[in-house]
């Protein structure tokens, strides 16, 4: 169950052969903290985060969001305005490049 990342495991069992911890995909790459925005897709969630990019020709910041479509383990219950880090996987489908690893409470 160890996935070489210092993360707390779930409590619950799964079946989701895309979970990182009882599954066979293996999470690698980049890792976010983002903000649950929408939870009522099918083992799907939207995270979304806010930055902000500095214009140098105007001398000011710029606020931008992101937003990524991210595979939800049947292991993990996660709400809108949960907090949780998510990890980049292997390519799960046309939108899904990401997964969740941990709901930061």
């Amino acid at each position: 169950m160890n996935i070489g990342i210092n993360v707390k495991l779930p409590k619950k069992k799964c079946e989701d052969k895309k979970c990182p911890f009882h599954g066979k995909i293996k999470p690698r790459g980049r890792s976010f903290l983002g903000e649950v925005l929408k939870v009522n897709l099918h083992k799907t969630i939207v995270v979304g985060w806010k930055r902000t990019i500095y214009l140098p020709k105007y001398e000011r910041y710029e606020k931008r969001n992101t937003k990524l479509h991210v595979h939800k383990p049947d292991c993990i219950d996660v709400n809108v305005g949960d907090k949780v880090r998510i990890m980049e996987v292997r390519p799960i489908s046309k939108m899904k490049n990401f997964v969740v690893i941990e709901v930061m409470k």
